[in-house]
């Protein structure tokens, strides 16, 4: 008997709490759509993992098991967000690492400081298969992430694609009806996560977010088309990409960069943002988050690296955090 009252005592306390933050002038769970809404800037940090060299090298330095690198993602309290880029290239190809690192963070840390970390996740590019970015978005946000990262975006129809696999079925959209362990990662039962998980700003009472990356020719042509999208809560110039493209390789093999037209690209982005109100982003270094910040850039990837926290240090001196 006793223990069936604590247990319904602990179930609604946990219903309450998320009920309190939903309510009208509750804070949301995800603390990046309050920063958003409070129109402060975002700091985060690449997730901590072993760095492997270029094109299959040997492992650099001795490999962290994912127990250590979950005990540094939760030791480090100034980061508004983790992420991971690891999927990019294929959910295969990086689920295993960091499936290994999200079950560690459920085990090491409580679920106010998994929230307090919520999880950023680029995915497979949308166009060349919509149907395999439904199956692609779906894996990573049943590992309990809270951002899917859309990348080599080219016209607003990807990012509505992108969209509605993030969205479940019930909500208008196309995920599969599979959660996962993403329930138990933001700590609450399978119904309350079907419930709060959905797009942000399209449901305002959603906790998932969308972030947009414009990183090529094709891709700056249609920004503003792209940057119209709703749902997008940051739309980021794929500033590393873009340097490529405005790179041009002489018959030597010299490569050389066009930076102002590299610079040009960055700031059509930035335009883009500030003439349809989304929060533009940017992933910067110690050496440039300040300008860019003064720029308009309000939301920043920075490394895991002590380079990357006195990145963060700047930019939370300059925002007022």
């Amino acid at each position: 008997m006793r223990a069936r009252v604590v247990l319904a005592v602990c179930t609604a306390i946990a219903f309450g709490g998320l009920a309190a933050a939903q309510s009208g002038g509750g804070k949301h769970l995800n603390p990046m759509i309050d920063l958003h809404q409070q129109k402060k800037p975002i700091f985060g940090l690449y997730a901590p993992a072993n760095t492997r060299g270029i094109r299959g090298a040997p492992q650099v330095g001795t490999p962290k098991t994912a127990e250590e690198l979950a005990k540094a993602a939760l030791g480090y309290n100034k980061a508004d967000f983790l992420f991971s880029g690891s999927m990019e290239y294929g959910v295969d190809r990086g689920i295993g690492l960091f499936t290994d690192f999200v079950n560690a963070m459920t085990t090491a840390g409580s679920v106010d400081a998994r929230w307090q970390r919520p999880i950023s996740l680029k995915t497979p590019q949308i166009a060349p298969d919509p149907a395999k970015a439904v199956e692609n978005i779906s894996r990573e946000l049943n590992l309990g992430a809270t951002t899917i990262v859309f990348v080599g975006v080219e016209s607003a129809d990807e990012v509505k694609q992108g969209l509605a696999a993030m969205r479940f079925k019930s909500k208008g959209g196309t995920r599969p009806d599979d959660v996962g362990s993403a329930p138990k990662y933001w700590g609450m039962s399978e119904p309350q996560y079907r419930d709060k998980a959905d797009v942000w700003p399209l449901n305002p009472n959603g906790e998932l977010t969308n972030w947009t990356i414009v990183e090529s020719k094709e891709g700056l042509k249609h920004v503003r088309e792209i940057a119209a999208v709703k749902g997008i809560s940051v739309l980021f110039p794929g500033a590393g990409t873009l340097r490529g493209v405005f790179t041009v390789v002489d018959a030597e093999g010299k490569r050389t960069i066009d930076e102002a037209a590299w610079e040009a690209s960055i700031q059509q982005v930035l335009a883009a943002c500030k003439e349809f109100n989304v929060p533009c982003g940017y992933p910067a270094t110690d050496k440039d988050i300040e300008m860019r910040m003064k720029q308009g850039f309000s939301v920043f990837i920075m490394g895991w690296s002590d380079a990357g926290f006195k990145a963060v240090d700047l930019g939370r001196s300059a925002g007022g955090r």
